[in-house]
């Protein structure tokens, strides 16, 4: 389900997720259109602009949590021109807590890492742009003051869903230093020492949006 006001992206979407071999089973170019087609096609995941008609504001937000309170599971990823701050902190709070995205429109073209985004939301996963993660750790100044620049490097890099081998690449140093960092990072936030990155993320994310 695609919801985006400009005709230029939606129809550059569609074919986009057509080529990638998913059905857009409906299009629509605002918020009310955008709540009534859920209802009628009952779709795997919404794809979804924040600004849409009539007032370009948060339409195409608020629609999308207003559809995971009545459907808690319903994946959905956002597209935004802009980093909204409270924007990702509402949806990240939407529904129960799985299944969100939230992505700025320059990532669309980066066609595989879109796809990628688009497929992990819809297995229940939680996407978020680099940007949008930096903007909610600047918000977070006063707890992140406890962590070297190294570790809020790798926190950032947690928060987007990175694997210890990712950031260790990513960083340029070995897995073993990663591992300590985010021990680290854990202890000093007094977050949770589980294992499997999907809790981890889930940990991190909660000390996000608190």
């Amino acid at each position: 389900m695609l919801a985006e006001d400009s005709v230029l992206l939606r129809e550059g979407l569609i074919g986009l997720l057509a080529r990638f071999g998913h059905e857009v089973v409906a299009a629509v170019g605002d918020a009310p259109a955008l709540l009534t087609a859920v209802e009628e096609h009952a779709p795997d995941i919404v794809v979804t602009d924040v600004r849409m008609p009539p007032g370009f504001q948060d339409e195409g937000l608020h629609a999308a949590v207003r559809l995971r309170e009545g459907r808690p599971t319903l994946p959905v990823l956002v597209l935004s021109q802009y980093v909204q701050r409270t924007y990702a902190s509402e949806l990240l709070d939407s529904g129960d807590g799985s299944g969100v995205g939230y992505l700025l429109k320059d990532r669309v073209g980066q066609v595989e890492e879109f796809v990628d985004a688009l497929h992990e939301v819809a297995n229940g996963g939680t996407v978020l742009d680099p940007e949008v993660v930096r903007r909610l750790l600047r918000h977070r100044r006063d707890p992140l003051q406890r962590l070297t620049p190294r570790e809020r490097e790798v926190l950032a890099l947690m928060a987007e869903g990175r694997s210890n081998g990712a950031i260790a690449k990513d960083l340029v140093v070995s897995e073993a230093a990663i591992g300590k960092h985010i021990n680290g990072i854990l202890t000093k936030l007094n977050l949770p020492l589980e294992e499997g990155t999907h809790r981890r993320v889930l940990a991190v994310l909660a000390f996000l949006r608190a």
